[in-house]
């Protein structure tokens, strides 16, 4: 099924397993023709792949000094740049994309190279609440529409939380319409009670017979993205409900002020959190842009603009065992990263990856809504992709149809974007979806080894969730 048609030129910048992953649903899925599709990417990953297609293919690194050069040549006012790098900075790419009226895509706000690291920055500065804060200034109106931050998580996963209020809404008697406006979906979930949001995602997906090595990196989706997002400090938005800020925990001095970060990086930071499957679990406190913008959007203000309701959120991650072991050794070398780095693909011989989002604090108590997708799932639904790459390439997909299909809507974010459309288009690639109502709180089996410190008078305190 073509769910949109385009007659611009498309550039995808990048190739890595997102770029080789999506290129097929591309073809499958947008009518266009093949010649008017060009990747540039920084390496040769995949070229064997753009050739299997009939796509051109060229190794050109973009830097600072040669990006606008090259990218001028190559679009024009009509055309689209999907942003699948790294290391390329996406306010310049969508300023760039701006002047020249091209479409827009990326599944991460990204820095420059060094961006993430940069020891003169504080961590306020090379935070995700900054990165995200330098792309909502380029929001002024309409113009070309760069919809940014659209993956799996972020993007995929603001969808599921508003197909989960519906659920939550339809199952406690209460008019489950969906709203039609920002503040519609922040009064629906602060009627509803929720009062913390997690991205609650376990990836199973192994490599029988290849361990993880010594010195060696091993995980199911880009490692560069990953270990600079790890490297990056804990970053959640932070709920009206909370009584008191952590000890290592710090306010910005700008923007929305609907997030907090802790004095440390999130490859260091566990919490707790649930998934169907898996049942309770330790996972990574990762800084992702959706642990912002979802507390952003959810948040009701009265009269004065002071807030009165504001959900916590962030993405509780547990990755497949062979990454966290790569974490454990990767934090052990104080974050200097392993020579040798394997992204696991057609090597996987089980496994899913159970990515959704945890809503708690209602009067159902907690609910999990997402997708259950294996590996065999992913191999017969799309070539080129694992259980982890085909979530986020689906949602880049269903991304760009928005786009084309609402070319002048400037600057977006996925919370900003028809969900009951993008899951359509989403739903064929994502497996089982299921939607699992659960008494699971962070106090569960609690002190019973050793006293711990608790908020017994209220579960959904931040402080019950951080593993000390």
């Amino acid at each position: 099924m073509k769910h949109a048609a385009f007659d611009g030129r498309l550039v995808m910048l990048g190739f890595g397993s997102i770029g080789q992953g999506v290129l097929p649903l591309i073809l499958r899925h947008i009518d266009m023709p093949k010649d008017r599709i060009e990747i540039v990417t920084s390496d040769d990953r995949g070229a064997s792949i753009a050739a299997e297609y009939g796509i051109a293919h060229s190794v050109l690194p973009l830097t600072r000094d040669n990006y606008e050069t090259v990218l001028r040549g190559k679009l024009s006012q009509g055309d689209f740049l999907l942003n699948l790098s790294v290391d390329v900075s996406s306010v310049a790419l969508i300023m760039l994309c701006r002047e020249i009226g091209a479409l827009y895509l990326d599944t991460c706000i990204e820095p420059w190279l060094g961006g993430y690291t940069d020891p003169s920055l504080s961590p306020s500065q090379r935070s995700n609440y900054a990165l995200r804060e330098s792309a909502l200034a380029l929001k002024t109106g309409t113009g070309p529409t760069a919809v940014t931050t659209h993956g799996a998580n972020p993007g995929l996963v603001s969808h599921f939380v508003k197909q989960a209020l519906l659920d939550i809404a339809r199952d406690t008697g209460r008019d489950a319409t969906a709203p039609t406006t920002r503040e519609g979906w922040a009064k629906l979930a602060a009627d509803l009670g929720v009062k913390v949001i997690h991205i609650a995602e376990r990836d199973t997906q192994v490599a029988a017979g290849q361990p993880k090595k010594r010195g060696e990196f091993v995980n199911t989706w880009s490692i560069d993205g990953f270990t600079g997002e790890g490297c990056q400090p804990a970053e959640l938005g932070w709920g009206s409900h909370e009584k008191a800020l952590p000890v290592d925990g710090m306010r910005h001095e700008f923007g929305c002020d609907a997030a907090i970060y802790l004095m440390r990086p999130g490859a260091s930071t566990r919490v707790r959190s649930w998934t169907p499957l898996e049942g309770p679990m330790h996972s990574f406190l990762i800084t992702h842009n959706e642990s912002i913008s979802l507390a952003d959007y959810y948040t009701l203000r009265d009269a004065s603009g002071a807030v009165v309701y504001r959900p916590t959120a962030h993405y509780a991650y547990h990755p497949c065992d062979d990454a966290v072991l790569s974490v454990h050794e990767f934090a052990g070398r104080n974050w200097e990263l392993q020579s040798e780095k394997r992204l696991m693909m057609e090597e996987i011989t089980s496994g899913m990856d159970e990515l959704g989002v945890l809503l708690m604090g209602h009067e159902k108590g907690a609910y999990w809504y997402g997708s259950r997708l294996t590996i065999e799932e992913a191999r017969k639904l799309c070539p080129h992709n694992n259980a982890t790459s085909l979530q986020v390439c689906v949602a880049v997909l269903a991304g760009m149809v928005h786009a084309i299909e609402n070319p002048n809507a400037g600057v977006l974010e996925a919370d900003e974007l028809d969900h009951a459309r993008a899951l359509e288009i989403c739903f064929p690639y994502l497996g089982e979806m299921a939607g699992v109502y659960s008494d699971w709180t962070p106090l569960q089996d609690r002190g019973q080894l050793f006293p711990e410190e608790v908020d017994a008078d209220c579960p959904w305190q931040f402080t019950n969730f951080r593993v000390s």
